[in-house]
């Protein structure tokens, strides 16, 4: 199947919709003065749309974000695995904001204004990936305010293939790093970063050109250590992406702005505090404080080093755990190329699982917090016992087929706790006092 990524400008004003032709569904994206509010896939056979028909869908999809940034109460998403905590909404109140609404849409352009003097590093980590490296840095020239500086971190010097792409792009810094891993290559651009944040984007990524403009707005918080940002796709082109925008989630966190917090944390720490919900580390903003406070990437896990994720969730836990905040804002976005191949697919989800669970494992031996275990003896284990069932009863359908590719690599993150590298760097990781003082 192939999906058509379309992506409506409606300050510009809308026309209706139609597929090009070749094209089995629309993925569309909903964005007012470059502010992303929502999203729908439609296929082929629900359209065209007319003007009018496009209008209400729009309507419809965006309100909630909508009334998200401009109301107090009422739209707010409640955090992840806290439902039931959230706050009662004032009706009363809401409502007489409803009321008082005038020109919604426009009422976004008086939103707090971006910080101009907060200085961005934007560091692009990658290895061996020259087509995509070149694709993401022809990017950075529709930045708008630019970066003040952008540095590449080469994790494979040796092959030369990203310095000679670099080479071809003036005024970006090459940066070689020759210790394996994503987490060292990130600590290597914290290092050699001279700005207030480090923004760290993937180099499979396209950049939005407001991207620095939205991260200083969500950094206006002073105990605000990290955001994090919308990943949407930039094709869907094959099966395999399709299948990983629509089925697992691994990117997509909404179009409500989250804050998360040590009320936040507390209230989840026996449960499991689910820091995956949190972002994605294709899109994320590191206040270069956080690195001075000796808040590194945990080396010993990660892609390249071990299992495919888990360095970026870790590395918020132990913010959240020490007292600091983390924003998601949808409105820091980037593209991303999701990987087109069923067997690239498989292996991401099995890689995906293996760091988690390494990364459960290492938050647990550093704060003997028994959520980390819950999710790992628990919650985990009856997750797979259930989209297995599901596959038994619905015929292994492929998408079921492809969520379970994750368990032998959930099995292969156990190993990381009878590894020596478990013990190891734990004095490096561990912060000075979490004060502003």
């Amino acid at each position: 199947m192939r999906w058509q990524v379309i992506r409506i400008e409606m300050s510009e004003g809308m026309g209706g919709l139609a597929l090009e032709p070749g094209y089995d569904a629309a993925h569309v994206t909903f964005f007012w003065t470059g502010l992303p509010l929502g999203h729908k896939c439609w296929t082929a056979s629900e359209l065209p749309f007319t003007q009018s028909q496009l209008a209400s869908q729009a309507a419809r999809l965006t309100a909630p974000a909508l009334g998200d940034r401009i109301l107090r109460e009422g739209f707010h998403r409640p955090l992840p695995g806290v439902a039931a905590l959230a706050p009662l909404c004032n009706s009363e109140g809401a409502l007489n904001d409803v009321i008082n609404v005038q020109a919604p849409l426009h009422s976004l352009g008086n939103a707090e204004p971006a910080d101009p003097d907060l200085s961005v590093s934007l560091v692009v980590c990658t290895k061996n990936r020259p087509s995509d490296l070149a694709r993401c840095l022809r990017s950075l020239g529709t930045l708008e305010p630019s970066a003040s500086e952008i540095i590449v971190v080469d994790n494979d010097p040796g092959s030369g293939l990203t310095k000679l792409v670099v080479d071809g792009f003036p005024g970006i810094r090459y940066v070689p790093e020759p210790r394996l891993g994503l987490s060292a290559a990130r600590n290597r651009g914290l290092s050699e970063s001279a700005s207030q944040v480090v923004l760290f984007v993937d180099d499979d990524v396209v950049i939005h050109t407001q991207l620095i403009r939205r991260l200083r707005s969500a950094f206006r918080d002073e105990r605000t250590m990290v955001v994090t940002g919308l990943v949407l796709p930039a094709e869907l082109e094959t099966d395999a992406q399709i299948l990983f925008e629509n089925h697992l989630g691994y990117f997509h966190q909404g179009y409500h702005v989250r804050k998360f917090d040590s009320r936040y944390f507390d209230q989840m720490r026996n449960e499991g505090v689910p820091t995956w919900s949190i972002g994605a580390g294709a899109n994320m903003g590191v206040r270069r404080r956080a690195f001075e406070m000796n808040y590194a990437f945990d080396e010993r896990f990660g892609p390249g080093v071990f299992g495919g994720c888990g360095e970026d969730s870790e590395y918020w836990y132990r913010l959240l755990a020490d007292g600091w905040s983390i924003v998601y804002d949808p409105a820091v976005v980037v593209y991303h190329h999701h990987r087109r191949d069923i067997g690239q697919l498989r292996k991401l989800v099995r890689d995906y699982m293996k760091g988690h669970v390494a990364a459960l494992i290492a938050q647990y031996r550093r704060y003997g917090h028994i959520g980390n275990l819950r999710r790992l003896a628990i919650t985990l284990p009856v997750y797979y016992f259930l989209v297995f069932g599901s596959m038994v009863i619905k015929g292994f359908q492929r998408e079921e087929r492809i969520v379970m590719a994750g368990l032998p690599g959930a099995i292969a993150g156990l190993r990381f706790a009878f590894t020596g590298s478990a013990k190891r760097r734990q004095s490096a990781l561990r912060p000075v006092a979490a004060s502003l003082d």
